[in-house]
């Protein structure tokens, strides 16, 4: 595994996919679209790949709406209201993050979350899941003017953090959070636990180093 050459200063994540699970609600609210309309439901297999893409993608797979398509802002619409009652129903961190944070703490190692979820979304999904209470810096996708993957949000973390971009790791799931943290400058990291999205490969994404679980992180802190 390819470890950072330098002294890691702080650790970044992204959240949906990579340190919380939230696939199943989002698919829940996509779901509750589908039957108000008395649609039969679509296995979870088929939502899965696309739930870092947030709305966008749990739109595609319940009913093939493009962003382009003159309905889907009012879907959208429609879907965030319906995610906003069912946030926390079954969103969990994925094994392994509490022990992560755990070590990061213990390290005195500072860190923060980077996501494109919207911040009325964001604060009750963490303040649902005191293991992340520990984060010190959280970027959404409408702090800033630019969402990933813009480096802005990535930027703007590290400097909350104290942090040279250039000494911060960025773990996420999805290609444009990679995207993101090389224009920031940072030590790229693919959480191939994560949602990946239709073809969940990685490999033509250019991270610096994968990683198959949360816990493999710590890895990548220890210097050769």
């Amino acid at each position: 595994m390819k470890r950072p050459a330098f002294a890691v200063q702080a650790v970044l994540f992204d959240l949906d996919g990579t340190l919380v699970d939230s696939a199943p609600d989002l698919a829940l609210a996509a779901e509750r679209m589908r039957a108000a309309r008395g649609l039969p439901p679509l296995p979870m297999s088929g939502y899965r790949p696309h739930a870092s893409a947030g709305a966008r993608g749990m739109l595609q797979i319940a009913f093939s709406l493009a962003p382009d398509d003159e309905r889907y802002d009012r879907f959208k619409q429609e879907f965030l209201h319906e995610y906003t009652q069912c946030l926390l129903h079954s969103t969990a961190c994925f094994d392994g993050v509490a022990e992560l944070v755990d070590s990061l703490e213990r390290m005195s190692l500072p860190w923060g979350i980077v996501t494109n979820k919207a911040q009325r979304l964001t604060e009750p999904v963490l303040a649902g899941l005191p293991t992340l209470a520990p984060a010190r810096a959280v970027v959404c996708g409408d702090t800033l003017p630019k969402a990933k993957p813009h480096p802005d949000p990535l930027l703007e973390a590290a400097r909350r953090l104290g942090a040279a971009p250039t000494a911060c790791l960025y773990v996420g799931d999805d290609e444009r959070d990679i995207v993101a943290g090389r224009a920031a400058g940072m030590f790229t990291v693919a959480a191939r636990y994560g949602y990946l999205g239709e073809s969940g490969e990685t490999g033509h994404w250019a991270a610096d180093a994968e990683v198959n679980s949360p816990l493999e992180v710590l890895k990548l802190l220890q210097l050769p």
